[in-house]
């Protein structure tokens, strides 16, 4: 039985209005963003605006599911659904579509299919289905899912995506965190994962140049840090108050990708430092509600799934903003709910939608007996 709107927690309901106006927002900054563009390569200025609208509806569907199954079955399909975007993720790499010399996509007719991006909430399930049952299971099955979660990190790095890579990782270190393994592996782990992505970057030049742009872009304003000192450009223009809504000038051809990867920079041109603070308290009033879910939760494994979806979901979009504003190398990260791209979409509206099902679940009126499942980490 569906739980009376009536009877949803604070937190639920909250998280709903601030799912429907993140989208919508979303969508009118995409607007902005693309129309110029669209305009003179595709000769419609609502190309990208409609096609990201038609995504938007069928990701809400996918929100919808999430929201409305009990999270124990999501948690036995977990680990299938983790190997079957491993097994994606590994076709990319044989037959996957190249851009910009990155091979991250799957053509299937009319739809591009990005698995990494896809692969995200079942990566936060079965990390919580892992460390919840930690103590419990033997560590052969311990092995396994560890050995299967690093699977996933090198195929996703052999793209390259770095910094995808990095955010599932982590995010993984956050969810072990939060269970209480110990401090000493922890910090094991994290020595690893910052020699991994090291390697990468030597072995791969573009992300060296990268790394190189980002601490002096104006040495090649015209080449490598052409990017983003465009990104800077279009920041600094927006002042306190901003240029107004759709008219930035440096998404006229000037910043490069300005409706995924650099479309913060558009936003913070057009609505200036109040805008972009804005921002940034919003995604603290997500991370904090996202927080509260966690705290309520009757369980460890919904737990840490809540604290899974707020770290990859907030991560996610901080790690954009920083890569715009200066703060980070430039990174191949949408802002979530904003950046065009129907499997960013979808990956973070199922996120959401996973993040309120433990805020329902909480209440003990639905989901079944809350008790942890069983050896789940065999799934």
């Amino acid at each position: 039985m569906p739980l009376p709107w009536a009877e949803w927690p604070a937190e639920a309901r909250l998280l709903v209005g601030l799912t429907a106006f993140w989208s919508l927002a979303g969508l009118l900054v995409l607007g902005s963003a693309s129309w110029w563009v669209a305009s003179r390569e595709m000769g419609d200025g609502a190309f990208y605006v409609k096609r990201q609208a038609i995504w938007l509806l069928a990701s809400w569907s996918l929100f919808s599911l999430a929201l409305t199954t009990n999270l124990r079955q999501l948690l036995r399909w977990a680990g299938p659904a983790l190997w079957g975007g491993c097994l994606l993720i590994a076709a990319t790499l044989v037959m996957g579509t190249t851009v910009n010399g990155a091979s991250r996509w799957l053509v299937l007719g009319p739809l591009q299919i990005q698995p990494s991006e896809l692969v995200k909430p079942f990566v936060v399930l079965q990390a919580a289905n892992l460390f919840a049952t930690w103590s419990r299971i033997k560590p052969d099955q311990k092995l396994l899912w560890l050995a299967s979660f690093c699977a996933v990190l090198l195929l996703i790095l052999k793209q390259p995506n770095l910094s995808t890579a990095a955010l599932i990782g982590l995010t993984l270190w956050m969810v072990a965190l939060a269970s209480g393994i110990r401090w000493r592996s922890l910090f094991g782990t994290a020595l690893a994962g910052g020699a991994l992505g090291t390697a990468s970057i030597l072995v791969n030049e573009y992300q060296r140049l990268r790394v190189v742009s980002f601490l002096d872009p104006w040495a090649d304003p015209m080449g490598d840090g052409y990017q983003l000192v465009q990104s800077l450009l279009a920041i600094g223009s927006g002042g306190f108050t901003g240029q107004g809504y759709g008219l930035s000038t440096q998404k006229l051809q000037y910043l490069p990708i300005q409706s995924t990867d650099f479309i913060y920079a558009v936003f913070a041109e057009e609505f200036g430092f109040i805008g972009s603070l804005s921002l940034l308290l919003f995604l603290m009033l997500v991370a904090w509600v996202g927080l509260r879910v966690a705290l309520n939760c009757r369980n460890n494994q919904t737990r840490l799934v809540a604290i899974g979806c707020c770290t990859i979901l907030v991560g996610q979009a901080i790690l954009n903003i920083a890569v715009a504003s200066g703060s980070m190398p430039t990174t191949g990260l949408p802002l979530p709910l904003v950046s065009y791209g129907g499997n960013s979409l979808m990956s973070s509206l199922v996120i959401l939608g996973l993040l309120m099902r433990c805020s329902l679940e909480s209440t003990g009126k639905i989901g079944g007996r809350e008790r942890p499942i069983r050896n789940q980490a065999t799934c």
